[in-house]
């Protein structure tokens, strides 16, 4: 079980602070916005929601999956875009909601299925 938190929280630092880094660095001008707009409403959505069904496999230990990551989503987007910036912190709330809404989702249908 260690092994997987592990690499699940790899992927997020991957996703969550490599994705905006390489955004920021290697896309200039209005194809940065468009990757940009990409990453903040297809994959750091997608991934959250995929993060979250996951933890819905074991809530009791992976419950963190989904704050850690609004968290480094946080941390990417202030060090990469505008440090403080509140308008991430709003993002970053709603990547929360979306995780845990799929972990408790992924509960609720684990625990149908198993009765």
């Amino acid at each position: 079980m260690k092994k997987n938190i592990i690499l699940w929280v790899a992927s997020l630092a991957v996703v969550m602070l490599a994705f905006p880094w390489l955004a920021v660095t290697f896309v200039k001008g209005d194809a940065g916005m468009a990757v940009c707009f990409l990453l903040f409403f297809a994959v750091n959505p997608l991934y959250t929601v995929i993060i979250g069904a996951f933890a819905g496999k074991d809530v009791k230990h992976l419950w963190n999956l989904p704050v850690i990551s609004a968290v480094l989503f946080l941390i990417g987007t202030w060090i990469f875009f505008d440090m403080g910036e509140t308008a991430f912190i709003l993002y970053a709330a709603v990547y929360l909601v979306i995780g845990i809404m799929a972990m408790l989702i992924s509960l609720f249908i684990r625990k149908k299925t198993q009765e």
